[in-house]
């Protein structure tokens, strides 16, 4: 194998599992130190950067990060669960206790550049672009029907998960920096927009079209079933205060979670949730369908809705297919009838939560915006740009359904490609991102950052209690970690962005560090192709997606072979080294963001 060029920015930024997995990039052990050392406020404008939304996401995220959290690969496996560090939970706490910061936000620009911007619904893509386009002079115009900005984080979230105020400090910290909202707007017509003179358009009107269900006795039926997302929305906006004792909700996602668990506040008693698929297979977050049953909320799996049954015309239940999971040889599954008779059930209203589609009926055919077989935007994945060059999407308008975090992701992208295009560069050019790697050494066995291994269990989050959350559809069920417990469960953090860093002319190869290392993953072996070289390392490392890193040759002409996958960043292979081969290093990456050093004559590229 070839030397591994950490010069190379995806190298460590791989290695630091959380980071790569979030869309955003968020520094996730950076925040999480700052928190630990009582810095609040700062580890909130680490996350503030990055994803914008510290308070709401730390309240809403889907956590992609913590599924690939090194602490769940690492701890006893013979527990009954290792568990990655409660990351999501953890930015809560920046946001609950970072106190005032607004001083410490970017100012409205002092100096219009002359070029404006139209972003079309005021969700978490379009308010990601505001924010990083209007601190460089844009003149940013962001359009939406509804009254208040937040789209589908203030209509669609239910009030006992995220609390009004948290959407309200956080859009309004967007909205400060001199971006002109403009409520109760709805854009009609794409081409009326496109003639008003707008230099750029991004279209984040996200997928505002739940799927219906068409089966027999929806017509006759229809005053008792509703569809999911616009349900939410009217409770959100008080339209909606109530709903009969026995309520199916259709569908396996989070919209279902939030229909099932905002019914048993609005007065239904018997509310289950029916899924055509298993129970692993939901596209639910575990811990949504986890915090409906703990609310007294059945999942019944395996069953296809047949038809809406009536009773003196008006709807009475609904009858199910039992089904069964076959997969052939490919691992393709169909779900096949078992032939067990019908089921039924009994109740008063249905809430329809089974997809969402986008809809662009504002958009006309002839305006230049051209949309594949699946009504979506034929984009350019890495820019964002539409068929129409000063058009961009992001969003669940770009791709269909997500999440909050992907849709300020794809925020940042195209407000980089939005910047780039109006200073007269190429939307798709973008320099790597820069990164640092900075020694923490302070002694021969000291380092600046805390490198213990904590063996506690994650720790829970408090919940006030049921019976008072299921009376009041406000009333937040999560009370978040206090100080103290989150400085507890900070110290299970790993510090994945604390590298080894090997140099290969300093090492006397005494092996010192392997026989120190707790998990086996340095060997000093004969180079070799990588599939024959994994299999004889000191611990096999199977992990392919992992890359491994291999020195240069050394004196022996063996070369140092280190599996990044389950390394615990301990540092003990460092403190034991006798001549300083091994360093801990730590990783910092800053993502492009729209702005002048990212265009290449203003930057280097990392």
């Amino acid at each position: 194998m070839h030397p591994t060029d950490i010069r190379n920015p995806d190298y460590f930024h791989k290695v630091v599992d959380c980071q790569w997995a979030c869309p955003a990039h968020t520094p996730v052990p950076e925040y999480i130190r700052l928190i630990a050392a009582g810095r609040y406020a700062d580890a909130y404008l680490v996350n503030w950067k990055s994803n914008v939304f510290p308070g709401i996401l730390g309240r809403t995220c889907d956590r992609p990060c913590e599924p690939a959290c090194r602490r769940g690969r690492v701890e006893d496996h013979n527990a009954p669960r290792a568990e990655p560090v409660a990351i999501c939970r953890l930015k809560r706490v920046a946001a609950d206790l970072k106190g005032d910061i607004r001083s410490l936000l970017p100012a409205p620009a002092q100096r219009p550049n002359g070029k404006r911007v139209a972003c079309i619904g005021a969700g978490p893509a379009s308010l990601t672009v505001a924010r990083d386009l209007a601190p460089l002079g844009y003149a940013v115009t962001v359009f939406d029907g509804d009254a208040r900005a937040g789209g589908m984080i203030r209509s669609q979230i239910p009030r006992f998960r995220l609390p009004e105020e948290v959407i309200d400090e956080e859009v309004g910290y967007v909205l400060d920096l001199g971006v002109e909202f403009r409520p109760g707007t709805r854009i009609e017509s794409m081409k009326q927009l496109l003639g008003q003179g707008y230099d750029a358009i991004f279209v984040g009107s996200g997928a505002p079209r739940g799927r219906d269900l068409r089966i027999p006795g929806r017509k006759e039926a229809s005053a008792n079933i509703h569809i999911g997302i616009d349900w939410l929305s009217s409770v959100s906006f008080g339209h909606t205060s109530r709903i009969g004792k026995r309520v199916i909700v259709l569908g396996g996602g989070n919209t279902a979670m939030d229909c099932c668990r905002t019914s048993r506040r609005l007065g239904g008693e018997d509310v289950k949730v029916i899924v055509r698929s298993g129970f692993e297979e939901m596209k639910a977050s575990p811990w949504e369908k986890e915090d409906a049953m703990h609310e007294g909320i059945p999942i019944l799996n395996y069953l296809v809705p047949k038809a809406f049954t009536l009773r003196a015309g008006r709807l009475s239940g609904m009858s199910f297919e039992k089904v069964k999971a076959v997969y052939d040889d490919k691992g393709r599954r169909s779900l096949v009838p078992t032939g067990e008779p019908e089921q039924h059930f009994e109740c008063d209203d249905v809430l329809v939560a089974v997809g969402q589609e986008n809809a662009f009926p504002w958009i006309e055919p002839d305006c230049g915006i051209a949309f594949n077989a699946w009504g979506l935007p034929q984009l350019d994945a890495r820019t964002f740009q539409s068929s129409l060059p000063n058009v961009f999407f992001g969003g669940d308008s770009a791709f269909g359904p997500k999440n909050i975090i992907w849709a300020v992701a794809h925020g940042h992208d195209a407000a980089v490609s939005i910047d780039q295009l109006l200073a007269g560069a190429p939307p798709a050019e973008r320099p790597a991102p820069q990164v640092e790697l900075m020694s923490q050494k302070m002694g021969i066995h000291e380092w600046i950052y805390d490198n213990e291994v904590h063996p506690d269990s994650r720790y829970k989050v408090p919940w006030r209690d049921v019976k008072e959350t299921l009376r009041d559809v406000k009333a937040e069920v999560e009370l978040g970690f206090d100080a103290a417990t989150a400085w507890k469960e900070a110290q299970r953090c790993l510090n994945c962005d604390v590298q080894t860093v090997f140099t290969g002319k300093l090492c006397i190869e005494c092996d010192a560090c392997v026989d120190i290392c707790p998990m086996d993953c340095i060997s000093f072996t004969p180079n070799g192709e990588e599939p024959e070289l994994r299999a004889r390392l000191n611990a096999p490392a199977t992990k392919l997606t992992q890359a491994l890193y291999v020195s240069e040759p050394l004196k022996t002409l063996r070369v140092m072979v280190k599996d990044e996958d389950v390394c615990l960043h301990c540092g003990l292979c460092a403190e034991r080294c006798p001549t300083g081969a091994w360093d801990m290093q730590k990783f910092l990456l800053e993502m492009t963001q729209a702005g002048p050093g990212c265009r290449p004559y203003h930057r280097k590229a990392a």
